[in-house]
């Protein structure tokens, strides 16, 4: 049985987190830190957990943690991560953190969105935790980037595409959609339910989404050649699930290709990544508490381009579910262990 903890379990990540481990034969919780409820049980906070999970919310040092589990999740926000991670490491421990801080493996660049970066030595030692595409990385891995949730969705949805030189690189426009979980679990004002509620906006327009880079460096991965896309995020007045429609103008050998056949190779073998047949689109509430991710395309012959759209929900494929399944292959347990469980519809 492994010792698992959470390091930052009072947020929506954290306690989606929770509510997986808590069926996870493999795992024991045995530590979850928060400040806010420090001093009170998991189950108590979240009454989802009644019955499911006993484990009390504390405010540790990081030295406090050490003893306590062997494998920890650091679900708390970037630079607040960067300060902690490097000492689980030093003690033997392995780690998935699910903030931005060790994604990009350029520490410029990192440093343009973000902040300084106090530990770029790990940068390079990270491994993206994208299974579909670093599967065999994660799995000898101490340290894994958990991926952001817009770049899951829409990496899956165009390196099929990227990798077969199938589509321009320098023609790619992302909208993505968000349910509103999807910023945290922090009060704000423009999260209030008659802020969202009945209404649809676009935010972070111009290409300022901290997202980008993430999305581009892996893009750019995949199409062996540097990647520019013009990224636009949108909040929807639902709680979880992303819907992402990626557009991007066919090469000539994209115009002739069997792009159905395509993904069907592409992803046959993964068991969170879901085809949709010819005709049929992606819905957010068909993945929907899941760690599934659903693909779609359309051809549009009048302008020579195509559309595809993916679907995750983000607190699931996107945050605590893909956490799990790194968690899964760095620890040599079946990868499914724990998420294979469907949507919840409706």
């Amino acid at each position: 049985m492994l010792d698992v903890g959470i390091i930052g379990a009072s947020g929506y990540t954290g306690v989606e987190l929770a509510r997986i481990l808590a069926v996870h034969p493999e795992v024991r919780l045995t530590v979850a830190t928060s400040r806010q409820y420090a001093g009170r049980k998991m189950a108590e906070v979240f009454p989802s957990l009644a019955k499911r999970l006993d484990v009390l919310c504390e405010n540790l040092t990081v030295d406090e943690l050490l003893p306590r589990a062997d494998f920890f999740f650091a679900a708390v926000p970037h630079k607040t991560a960067m300060d902690i991670v490097p000492k689980l490491l030093a003690a033997g421990k392995k780690v998935v953190d699910l903030s931005a801080d060790y994604r990009l493996h350029d520490q410029r660049v990192y440093e343009e969105w973000y902040q300084p970066h106090s530990s770029p030595e790990f940068l390079a030692e990270a491994v993206y935790g994208l299974p579909e595409l670093y599967r065999d990385q994660i799995r000898t891995a101490r340290l894994v980037a958990n991926p952001g949730c817009y770049p899951t969705s829409v990496i899956l949805a165009l390196t099929p595409l990227l990798r077969e030189d199938l589509i321009e690189p320098g023609t790619l426009v992302i909208d993505s959609k968000s349910g509103t979980s999807g910023a945290g679990r922090s009060a704000s004002v423009a999260n209030l339910y008659c802020e969202v509620a009945d209404s649809f906006r676009a935010y972070k327009v111009g290409g300022k989404h901290r997202h980008t880079p993430e999305i581009e460096q892996e893009l750019s991965l995949a199409a062996g050649a540097p990647v520019r896309v013009t990224f636009t995020p949108h909040l929807l007045p639902i709680s979880r699930g992303i819907l992402s429609t990626s557009y991007a103008t066919l090469t000539p050998r994209g115009a002739k290709a069997d792009i159905f056949a395509l993904y069907e190779a592409a992803y046959k073998d993964e068991p969170f990544v879901r085809v949709l047949a010819p005709g049929e689109q992606p819905a957010t509430h068909n993945v929907r508490a899941s760690n599934c991710c659903d693909i779609a395309f359309a051809l549009d012959h009048r302008t020579g381009r195509i559309i595809v759209t993916s679907a995750i929900d983000n607190i699931g494929k996107g945050a605590s579910g893909q956490a799990v399944q790194n968690m899964n292959l760095m620890q040599g347990f079946a990868e499914g262990t724990a998420l294979m469980g469907p949507a919840c519809f409706p």
